[in-house]
């Protein structure tokens, strides 16, 4: 039997690189050590920019991803979203748009992806517009039938959440990342890979 290689790219902001995790892990890594199917290699690209909201990710994707696709892999993109559209003040359709258009590319190279949301803050009212942003990714996602983990509504008021973003400065920590990490493995990353989870 042949053995299965997939191959991930992955773009977001400076979470995805684990920006503050003293374990220089971030959410991908912790969900990467914890991938090891077995009679499938799985590996990981990530290309994190900092600062980056989704008109510059839906600009800069293809060609990075691109240069780390190849024949003879399951060619496979995560997204890792952030919350930086509120700052550049992009209206929702437009971030939905940006989305969307990431999206239908993939779609047309029959990449799946898997979208994983921005995780929320400390600040209620920038959370109250947040969890418009964090919904409208959600439906662009599903309505095309790519696997969207939901990180903000579960971590709004998780105490352990918020108490590692306080600790650190607004930034998650070894204990933020790992709750991330755990949403991300136990909302769809098993299935979507299409290998089974761990015991």
């Amino acid at each position: 039997m042949e053995q299965r290689r997939i191959r991930l790219a992955a773009v977001g902001d400076e979470l995805l690189a684990g920006l503050g995790d003293p374990r220089a892990l971030g959410w991908l890594g912790r969900v990467m050590a914890r991938t090891r199917p077995e009679n499938v290699w799985v590996e990981s690209y990530s290309l994190a920019a900092p600062d980056e909201g989704t008109e510059a990710l839906a600009n800069r994707w293809l060609q990075e991803v691109g240069r780390r696709f190849a024949e003879g892999f399951e060619n496979r993109l995560v997204i890792g979203l952030s919350d930086r559209d509120l700052d550049l003040e992009l209206s929702t359709a437009r971030s939905r748009l940006n989305l969307a258009n990431i999206l239908d590319g993939a779609a047309q190279m029959s990449v799946k992806v898997l979208v994983v949301g921005p995780p929320p803050g400390l600040d209620a009212e920038r959370n109250r517009r947040l969890a418009d942003l964090s919904a409208a990714f959600g439906d662009v996602t599903t309505r095309r039938k790519h696997v969207f983990v939901d990180t903000f509504t579960p971590l709004l008021a998780h105490e352990q959440w918020r108490h590692d973003l306080a600790a650190n400065g607004g930034a998650p920590g070894q204990a933020g990342y790992g709750l991330m990490a755990w949403l991300v493995l136990h909302r769809g990353w098993f299935q979507w890979l299409d290998v089974p989870a761990p015991e």
